[in-house]
Parts: C-alpha cells; sequence; structure tokens
C-alpha cells in the first residue's frame, strides 16, 4: 500500500509503445480530432441541451465548452510533447501523480470512451431507423430499436455499426486513416451546407427569448448555460483521443499541439454557427429529438435536404465512432501494458502491429452499451470521466514542469502557471454542475475501480512488481 502513489518512469512507456507504427502527422490528427469531434455532438445534442436547459443560448453553452476545451487542450498538448506515449490522461497522471491516480484517471476515461462509442452508435441508429429504413419501406419492431430501458430489448443498429467499425479498425492504421479523412471533408461540407441553407429559413421570434427565464438558476442565474456546457463536454473529447495516439505520431511534439488546437478552433466555429440556425428554424421548446437537423428541415418544408444532412449526421457520427474506438482500445492496451488490467490486452499483433485484443473487448463492451442503454443516460456519464480527466491534465502541468528528468523541447503550455490552474478549476466546476444522478453513478463508478485497484491492480502492476 505504501507504494501506490510510486511514479512510474517515462522511458518504461516509451519502450513498451516502441512496437507500436509512428504514421500519423498533423493532417491526420486534425482529421481525427474533427472525426470525433464533429458526430453526436452536433447532431443531437443541440437539440436536446436547448429543450432542456438553455435555450438559443446553447451555442453560448458550446463556445464556453469550448474555450475550456482549449485551454485543457493546450495542457495535453504540452504532455503529449514531453512523453508521446499511449495512454493519453492515464499515462501522463502516472509520471505525474503516481500510480494509484493513473489508474483512477484511466478508470474514469475507459468510462469516458466506451460509453462515446456506445453513445455515438445510439445516435447514429436513430437517424438511421427514423430517416434511411423508413424511407425504403423497412420498419424494424420496436424491439430492435431500443433497449430494455426504453421497453424494447436491444437496438441492433447501433451493435451492427459498432461491429462494423471495429472490422475497419482491425485492418490497421493506415486503413482507419485513409476512411477516416475522406470522411470527415464530406460531413463538414455537408454541415457547412445546413448551416448556409438554413440560415435563410430562421425566424427572428425563435430567438426570443434568447436565455429563457426557466433556465436561469443557481449560480448567479447561470445554471441552465452551465449545466448545458457541462453537458456538451461530450462533443469535445475527440482531442483527448489525439493525445492518446501519441505514440502513433510523427514529430508528436509539433503535430499533437496543431491536431489538438485545430480541432477546438474549427469545432467551436461549426457548433455554434450549427446551433444558431437550428435555434432559429425552429423553437427550442419542440428540439428534445434525437435527430433535430433532419427534425427542423422537415419543419421548414426542405425534405430533399433533410436526406442530404442525415447522410452528414451518418458520415459525421460514424468518423466520431472510429476516432473512440481508437482511443478506447488505446488505453485499453496501456492499461493491460502496464500489468493493471489482464495483460493480454496490452498485446500487440505480430503482423498488423496494433492490439488487437484491446480492439476487440473494447468493441465487446461498446455493443453491450450501445444496444441496451438510452443516448440521454451514456451522454451525462461521459462527460463525468472527461472533466475528471480534464482537471488532473490541467493542474498536473505544476508537477510537470517540476521534473527535472523530463526533457520537453517542444510545445508549452503558455500562460504558466496561471493558466492551468484556472482550466483546472473550471473543470472542476463543470464537474459539480452535472446533474445529481450523473455524480452519483461515476462515484460508485471510480469506487469500483479502486477496489478493482487494490484487489487486482497492485497485486500484477509492473511497476510495483519491480525490483
Amino acid at each position: 500500500m505504501k507504494n501506490i502513489f510510486k511514479k512510474v518512469s517515462v522511458d518504461t512507456f516509451l519502450k513498451a509503445d516502441a512496437r507500436l507504427t509512428r504514421s500519423l502527422n498533423a493532417k491526420d490528427l486534425v482529421a481525427l480530432g474533427i472525426g470525433a469531434v464533429i458526430g453526436t455532438g452536433i447532431f443531437i445534442l443541440p437539440g436536446h441541451e436547448a429543450a432542456q436547459h438553455a435555450g438559443p443560448a446553447v451555442a453560448i453553452a458550446f463556445l464556453l465548452a469550448a474555450i475550456v476545451s482549449g485551454m485543457v487542450g493546450m495542457a495535453y498538448a504540452e504532455f503529449s510533447s514531453a512523453m508521446p506515449v499511449a495512454g493519453s490522461a492515464y499515462s501522463f497522471g502516472s509520471v505525474v501523480y503516481g500510480e494509484i491516480v493513473g489508474w483512477l484517471i484511466g478508470w474514469g476515461l475507459l468510462l469516458e470512451y466506451f460509453l462515446a462509442v456506445s453513445a455515438e452508435a445510439t445516435g447514429f441508429a436513430s437517424y438511421f431507423n427514423n430517416n434511411i429504413l423508413e424511407a425504403i419501406g423497412i420498419n424494424l419492431p420496436k424491439s430492435l430499436q431500443a433497449g430494455p430501458m426504453e421497453g424494447g430489448i436491444i437496438n441492433i443498429s447501433a451493435v451492427v455499426i459498432i461491429l462494423l467499425i471495429a472490422i475497419i479498425l482491425y485492418q490497421g492504421g493506415n486503413m482507419s486513416k485513409k476512411i477516416e479523412n475522406f470522411a470527415v471533408i464530406l460531413k463538414v461540407a455537408i454541415i457547412i451546407l445546413f448551416i448556409v441553407v438554413g440560415i435563410f429559413y430562421t425566424k427572428a421570434q425563435n430567438y426570443v427569448p434568447f436565455y429563457p427565464k426557466e433556465f436561469r438558476t443557481e449560480p448567479w442565474g447561470i445554471g441552465g448555460i452551465s449545466t448545458a456546457a457541462a453537458t456538451v463536454f461530450f462533443a469535445f473529447i475527440g482531442f483527448d483521443a489525439l493525445a492518446a495516439n501519441s505514440a502513433e505520431t510523427v514529430h508528436p511534439e509539433k503535430n499533437v499541439v496543431k491536431g489538438i488546437l485545430g480541432t477546438v478552433l474549427i469545432a467551436v466555429i461549426l457548433y455554434v454557427s450549427f446551433s444558431l440556425v437550428l435555434t432559429g428554424m425552429v423553437n427550442y421548446k419542440h428540439l428534445n429529438v434525437d435527430d433535430p437537423a433532419a427534425y427542423a428541415l422537415k419543419v421548414v418544408g426542405l425534405n430533399a435536404w433533410n436526406k442530404l444532412i442525415t447522410v452528414g449526421a451518418l458520415v459525421g457520427i460514424f468518423t466520431a465512432m472510429i476516432a473512440m474506438l481508437l482511443g478506447g482500445s488505446r488505453l485499453l492496451y496501456a492499461l493491460g501494458r502496464d500489468g493493471l488490467l489482464p495483460k493480454s490486452m496490452g498485446k500487440v499483433h505480430n503482423q498488423k502491429m496494433i492490439p488487437n485484443n484491446a480492439i476487440i473487448i473494447s468493441t465487446i463492451i461498446g455493443a453491450i452499451f450501445a444496444g441496451l442503454v438510452p443516448l440521454v443516460q451514456l451522454a451525462s456519464l461521459i462527460n463525468a470521466g472527461t472533466l475528471i480527466a480534464f482537471a488532473f491534465i490541467s493542474f498536473g502541468i505544476i508537477p510537470l514542469r517540476r521534473r527535472e528528468d523530463i526533457k520537453n523541447s517542444g510545445f508549452k503550455m503558455p500562460g504558466y502557471p496561471v493558466l492551468p490552474i484556472i482550466a483546472g478549476l473550471l473543470s472542476v466546476y463543470f464537474v459539480v454542475m452535472l446533474p445529481k444522478t450523473t455524480k452519483i453513478m461515476v462515484s460508485i463508478w471510480m469506487l469500483l475501480g479502486l477496489l478493482i485497484y487494490l484487489i487486482y491492480g497492485i497485486r500484477h502492476s509492473k511497476l510495483q512488481n519491480k525490483n
């Protein structure tokens, strides 16, 4: 027990990851980031959050989330520059805080990645079932469109799309990279088209009131916007997946920061514009649906455009799932690599040079959640794991700078130490602003993680068993 705060050496991670192929450049990382960020977050969340927490001011919520994400993203970029290893915040935390803290960060991120894949799959299924299958005359029975919590048996479309993503990832990095890069260009073009066309159908009265009185809760009357911002952090978890791929990036000290900041900048422009147009086309009270963009186009009579936005949504969510399943499998690999989970998770395929067992397990868990759990519950839980990691990584810049054994000739977060502290405090604030049930469920998840570490991890950890 006295060694649970023992710190991992960066060299240990670098040696362990040496077999992974470095093939990603800055352009690939931006594509991967936009692939992750512009998915369910933009095609579904603006509608839900406008209806439930912020009204048209949901655009402000996305802006707040983007600002905090940009600050935290710089912290991730500095860590990736100083230690370009797999595992993202888990590996970074194990080096600067010690193994127990690193494990808890990693455990929280596992929740983020697995549920993110599942949430994306659920969003994909909603657009696919409502706009594609119905258009060709196929009506799935209710039992195959939803899990037990919504009166069905299993969301079959969500399970099938996860299996298809897994097959792509199993072919190796080059295959998923080519598909991701092409699909990202296509979906961004469709989103821009929605914004350009939709702006002509906005009505001034739909923006009044911009921030409805019923949402002006404590603290300081911005409770509704704060809760919406805390929820839409789900939309910005893509750059964490970029840091998870540091071990497979060429010149990570330069390219990771380009990938992260490029992703956040493009994402905030698209999210804010999309939200403003969406809430201008349809009154916010009617947007609590799983396919708000397609619904808005139906309302204003643009049925042909409705089909186009559906294609954009499906492509967008598809690429987001590639990025999330990729990041989650790399984190699972890192935990297995270090002995905190069964070592089979940390194995690398001899020919493909990918963590094949980690991909298989990630796929199974993601498919189970997607098939059985509704989207709204998934999205709230994802944000908790994300924000906890954000706080630790932001504050972690301070001990990182004090480590003389870790040399960093690449990117460093500006405004040290003020900006890292502000980013960390804001992350903690948004954790507090999450719904009460979310905080209870994530507390149970973290306690479960602590028990697993004390019962299994500490006994099998390579660090603890090192002479």
